[in-house]
């Protein structure tokens, strides 16, 4: 979140882009609570995910928490690795490769579509679908199409991801752990959940641009 956080600062030097932040913040729509009694920095957090159009670069999506990450936290990761990555295998939550310094190409979403509530993966050329829009479906990937109700999320304050054919639902990561095949790469399953208080380190999300 440093470097997000950073790049910030650095757009109030130009005020072009203030305008263009001003704007990006302006756009939080879908979706957004009243978050009375969320942290400073689970709003920050939040903002950065819903709204880092004015950036204009690709950013991973993590967890706020890191749960048991021995290396990273857990980030939306397509389902395989190297050159296994498919992206008809869907989605899962992963130990986040920017620790080694670059986003993986599996883990890279476009920052600028965050505004309109799509979850793109520009280096896959897919998006993110909401298989159905019950407790426990799976989120896969698809051909972007703007047209298509599911693959179209909120993004609310506190750092959710519902699909808008669903809210109530959360993007969650399960609890259960198993291991990849580097040993500190660790995995766990993603599906959608009823919203809960109970279940926010979880459910909780934000977007940066290198590991912190």
């Amino acid at each position: 979140m440093k470097g997000l956080i950073a790049s910030m600062f650095t757009l109030s030097l130009f005020s072009p882009l203030r305008s263009s932040l001003h704007t990006a913040l302006g756009s939080i729509r879908l979706g957004v609570r009243a978050f009375a009694g969320v942290g400073f920095g689970a709003a920050v957090s939040a903002l950065l995910l819903a709204a880092p159009s004015a950036l204009a670069e690709q950013v991973e999506i993590t967890l706020v928490d890191q749960l048991d990450g021995q290396k990273n936290s857990y980030c939306i990761d397509i389902v395989g690795g190297g050159r296994n990555v498919d992206p008809a295998n869907g989605l899962q939550s992963h130990t986040c490769y920017s620790y080694r310094g670059a986003l993986g190409r599996d883990q890279a979403f476009e920052a600028d579509d965050f505004a309109d509530g799509i979850l793109s993966m520009p280096q896959m050329d897919v998006c993110v679908v909401a298989a159905a829009p019950v407790a426990g479906s799976v989120m896969t990937l698809d051909a972007c199409d703007a047209d298509a109700a599911a693959q179209r999320f909120a993004i609310t304050l506190p750092g959710t991801i519902e699909p808008v054919a669903a809210p109530g639902l959360c993007m969650t990561v399960a609890a259960e752990t198993r291991l990849g095949n580097n040993p500190i790469h660790q995995i766990k399953a993603l599906s959608l959940q009823p919203c809960s208080a109970d279940l926010a380190a979880f459910q909780t999300w934000r977007a940066r641009s290198e590991d912190d």
